[in-house]
């Protein structure tokens, strides 16, 4: 039986194994859609159902940081794309009505106005479908932003959770005491709530990074 990943906590997959496997040991893991992934086994985090769970990281260093650099790096090459085609398109709408003055009626009588009006009519379609590809260029600019805001970010899925949340800890334990100590530096009635609910919540992240990785 192939090793399969299962959810642990948010942004933690463990290594569902079927035989017990070394610290350091090198494993393949199976996604759910058949590909596998080389992984290193780092600690044995509960046996259930005669299946061991073991804490991994990807053998490539592919981590939560490396995916949202690759996600703004392809968002950021479809908007460069779209704004490439929409001043394409553009072009083509000005070069449509090229030699035709701004504003000139339609001389409907006239031999020219059926070239004017057919002119007229495929300088706003491309007009359209400019306008059209710089909106979507500047979605996929938003999505890129979004995602590189993402690229230093580090959560439970890395071996550096530790050292963060460790640091986390110590930041919001300080907070908490200055505005127990302080009561007229809070900024509302539940700012001191709040302050010890941040450091429970940083105790419990902390506790669960040294189980998975220490």
């Amino acid at each position: 039986m192939a090793n399969t990943y299962a959810k642990y906590c948010p942004n933690v997959y463990l290594a569902k194994c079927d035989e017990k496997h070394e610290k350091g040991e090198i494993i393949y893991v199976e996604n759910k859609y058949g590909r596998e992934n080389e992984h290193i086994v780092h600690n044995l985090i509960l046996e259930k159902g005669g299946f061991f769970y073991y804490s991994i990281t990807r053998a490539d260093g592919y981590n939560a940081q490396e995916r949202a650099k690759a996600k703004a790096e392809r968002y950021e090459e479809i908007a460069a794309r779209a704004q490439a085609r929409g001043s394409e398109y553009s072009q083509k709408a000005t070069a449509a009505v090229a030699g035709i003055e701004p504003g000139q009626p339609i001389l409907v009588d006239h031999y020219s106005g059926k070239y004017h009006r057919r002119a007229i009519e495929k300088s706003d379609a491309a007009m359209g479908h400019a306008v059209e590809e710089y909106e979507k260029a500047e979605t996929y600019a938003h999505k890129a932003e979004a995602w590189r805001k993402h690229e230093n970010v580090v959560n439970l899925s890395m071996p550096e959770s530790i050292e963060y949340y460790a640091a986390r800890v110590e930041k919001l334990e300080e907070l908490h005491r200055y505005l127990l100590e302080h009561p007229e530096k809070r900024p509302h009635s539940f700012a001191l709530t709040y302050a010890k609910k941040d450091v429970n919540e940083a105790r419990k992240n902390f506790e669960i990074a040294k189980r998975l990785w220490a």
